[in-house]
């Protein structure tokens, strides 16, 4: 087990049993098989990033929390040189905002997929996405729609709109990323009731 595994592993599954829910409710509300989320919570598994998010929001928190890396204190700036890199799934993500708020801000580095998998992922959850790409190409899929994004582009979209993303470019595509996080009565689409 890597080191990313084995702080996501117990978090995972403490998480989970926090937010009461079983394996088989938390997978569905994740958009994965029950048996995934298990080698998820055993660490015999590494998330990609998307999973990362959909897990994020079904329990109410962060990708950085899942991750362990959660702040001592609120922090407003973020430095460059504190944005220390974390890999999953193949993608490089840093923490380009601070942890406990309503969005999270990300700066990511979608490797090019030669087999074509992470860009067949399709999600769809409640929510708000914003993205602007820095380095490279990017196509962005929006329920039929379908976008190629380069530097400069930005596309803010709601979140339950069906999207995937993929880097186009053989060295990938560099992009920041802002999600909000669950606040809302929509909230129970993923989490179930909340107490």
């Amino acid at each position: 087990m890597t080191s990313i595994e084995s702080v996501m592993a117990p978090q995972l599954r403490a998480l989970r049993r926090r937010a009461a829910l079983t394996l088989e409710a938390a997978a569905r509300a994740a958009g994965l098989s029950p048996a995934h989320l298990s080698r998820l919570e055993t660490g015999q598994r590494q998330p990609s990033l998307p999973m990362l998010l959909a897990l994020a929001r079904v329990y109410g928190t962060t990708v950085s929390d899942l991750l362990g890396e959660t702040a001592p204190e609120r922090e407003a700036v973020v430095r460059g040189a504190d944005m220390e890199p974390t890999v999953a799934g193949g993608w490089t993500y840093r923490r380009a905002g601070g942890s406990g708020r309503g969005m999270q801000a990300l700066r990511v580095h979608v490797p090019h997929d030669s087999q074509g998998s992470q860009g067949d992922i399709v999600r769809v959850h409640p929510g708000e996405e914003w993205l602007h790409v820095l380095r490279g190409r990017l196509r962005l899929a929006l329920g039929d729609s379908v976008h190629r994004l380069g530097p400069g582009d930005s596309a803010h979209f709601d979140s339950l709109t069906p999207h995937r993303i993929a880097a186009l470019d053989a060295d990938g595509c560099d992009l920041l990323f802002v999600h909000t996080l669950l606040q809302s009565p929509t909230t129970a689409l993923c989490l179930g009731e909340t107490p």
